[in-house]
């Protein structure tokens, strides 16, 4: 008996917040999220939630702050902390508003925020969006009061929402509290907030992949994972469901049927593999070593030639290949010029191999004008030899960065690289040009163009698109086994990245390796992969267009044999001064 009662009081209360929720949107059909454990210390604190969620969907996008959160998160911004500036933020652009239509609504929150510091204060002052939000809470209680230089400021830019009445003018605030408090390095490692918006939705798939995991249907449970991100921006009470689960975004624990699941998935968003699951398999066993023990290759000519169904990632990589022409076309007369001249100089270089040369030696044909040594000086080199050099035993490999840090520059590394292939077809030495990026324990390999394709394949480049993480280590090795099995005397490895391999390591039972790829770890592993293909004979030059503060992770991978390129119009030049010193090197 005892515990029927409690269940109708707790029924008798989900009812009684839910419809304050509903009257306060106005919106019947809205989702609701009742925390209605909190009402066991605070009624008040319960009940705030129910008004602030229905004053936020009522006023404002609150998809469209949720999509920022992920958006941002994905980037390397701490989830939990993130989700606290925008709790903050939300309640100062609502409470005018829904204060000035039902005047009930300020007590209510006056005696929320009363509770909140009285249960949940300790805590708070923990963090510092914990500390912010302790002083925006006494400030609404109490306007006198006064904290930190630090903090004053963050409260202007939060207040300022009180006359908000557009969702992004929460995001500018959230996202801008969030780079000055929590991470100054942010925005110089990944770009401020239009960098931030860039990221897409296929993008944040990959982040919500553990429930994806529990799912057939990948697409609901997406929309299952934003809509609790977007429910928790509207949290009052002192620790949200969400934010006692313990999240881990680099080391991720499945098992193996999973795994098989992970299969279908890059096949349907990165196109089929050309290669069979036995030899992919053979592959794996091959390469798949060391730091790479629990990892995948993946090779595909990517979902625009070998689709499994037209999804919204086939749509995805149909536009980018668009923008990535129109860029070029507007860059038309400039693509043309460094595609002239790095074709010129690989001319010059190749015509300097194919030149006779004649060299004193002990054999060949006599030289009169040096007879008189003979019985005079020891030197026997009286004879000239000639040398004929071969002017076409190259074969180069390009491989472009396709993870999606290098998002933002998607067009402009497209153009780099359709450059290069021009040029290397305008001289006709055999090449391949592919892109990587890694999703979960599988690398993927676009190859859009084989070694001995004509030249009319170089403008499958256009369809080069950017997702997921780098790992670069496993990539490098890849290439460098293809080059190996040619049959070309000089073989060069052109590697386009920003200098910063970084993935997660999908942590299988049994795992190999635990580690995860990226900072120290992932830049050494990938500079020894670059030295041990060195040493196998192929000449390895790093082409770098990523930002200044990722600079010495590029030396300590290439060495002195890579190349910064600041400016496009100069790329022909940079690129064509190391193709000409391989060229030459035996001259």
């Amino acid at each position: 008996m005892k515990e029927y009662w409690e269940n109708e009081h707790q029924m008798e209360v989900e009812n009684r917040i839910r419809n304050l929720m509903w009257t306060v949107s106005g919106d019947y059909d809205l989702e609701v999220s009742l925390d209605v454990d909190s009402f066991q210390k605070s009624k008040y604190i319960s009940l705030y939630d129910a008004v602030k969620q229905g004053a936020f969907a009522r006023y404002f996008d609150k998809d469209a702050l949720a999509l920022y959160v992920l958006k941002k998160t994905f980037l390397g911004a701490e989830q939990k902390n993130l989700m606290r500036l925008a709790q903050t933020c939300v309640d100062a652009a609502v409470h005018r508003k829904v204060e000035e239509e039902r005047s009930g609504v300020r007590e209510i929150r006056r005696q929320a925020f009363t509770d909140i510091l009285e249960y949940g204060g300790r805590r708070l002052a923990e963090s510092m969006t914990g500390m912010l939000r302790i002083a925006y809470i006494k400030k609404a209680l109490a306007p006198e009061y006064r904290t930190t230089r630090k903090l004053e400021q963050a409260l202007t830019d939060v207040l300022s929402l009180e006359e908000a009445s557009d969702t992004m003018d929460i995001i500018r605030v959230v996202d801008g509290l969030y780079n000055r408090l929590l991470d100054r390095s942010f925005e110089e490692k990944q770009g401020g907030l239009d960098e931030v918006l860039a990221v897409t939705l296929e993008e944040l798939a990959e982040f919500g992949w553990r429930d994806f995991l529990k799912e057939n249907a990948s697409e609901e449970s997406f929309d299952d994972y934003m809509k609790r991100v977007s429910r928790a921006m509207t949290r009052t009470a002192q620790e949200d469901e969400e934010e006692k689960r313990e999240r881990n975004t680099h080391i991720v624990r499945v098992k193996e049927e999973d795994l098989q699941k992970v299969y279908s998935y890059v096949e349907l968003n990165f196109g089929r593999s050309y290669l069979s699951r036995l030899e992919g398999k053979r592959l794996d066993y091959q390469l798949c070593r060391g730091a790479h023990g629990d990892c995948s290759l993946y090779f595909t000519e990517g979902i625009l030639r070998s689709p499994v169904k037209n999804n919204y990632q086939y749509q995805y990589a149909l536009r980018q290949a668009e923008q990535n022409k129109r860029v070029y076309y507007q860059n038309h007369n400039l693509a043309r010029k460094n595609i002239t001249i790095l074709t010129g100089v690989l001319k010059q270089a190749l015509m300097r191999r194919s030149e006779m040369e004649y060299v004193r030696d002990d054999h060949g044909h006599v030289t009169p004008n040096l007879l008189w040594k003979v019985g005079r000086t020891e030197d026997k080199r009286l004879f000239t030899r000639t040398i004929n050099r071969n002017s076409t035993d190259f074969v180069v490999d390009v491989l472009i960065d396709a993870s999606g840090s290098q998002r933002v520059r998607q067009p402009k590394v497209a153009l780099q690289g359709y450059i290069i292939s021009r040029a290397l077809s305008g001289v006709e030495i055999p090449h391949r040009v592919m892109s990587f990026c890694t999703f979960w324990d599988y690398t993927v390999l676009h190859r859009f163009r084989d070694y001995e394709d004509d030249k009319s394949a170089d403008k499958n480049i256009m369809e080069y698109t950017t997702s997921s993480n780098n790992r670069d280590g496993l990539a490098i090795r890849a290439a460098a086994d293809g080059l190996l099995k040619r049959q070309e005397e000089n073989k060069i490895l052109i590697v386009l990245s920003d200098g910063r391999p970084n993935d997660i390591i999908v942590n299988r039972p049994n795992s190999k390796n635990p580690h995860t790829y990226g900072g120290e770890y992932a830049v050494t592993d990938t500079a020894r992969e670059v030295r041990h293909a060195r040493n196998m004979g192929i000449s390895v030059l790093g082409v770098f267009a990523g930002k200044e503060i990722d600079l010495s992770a590029e030396k300590k991978i290439f060495g002195k044999d890579f190349a910064y390129i600041r400016d496009i119009a100069n790329f022909s030049n940079v690129v064509g001064t190391y193709l000409k010193r391989q060229l030459d090197a035996d001259s």
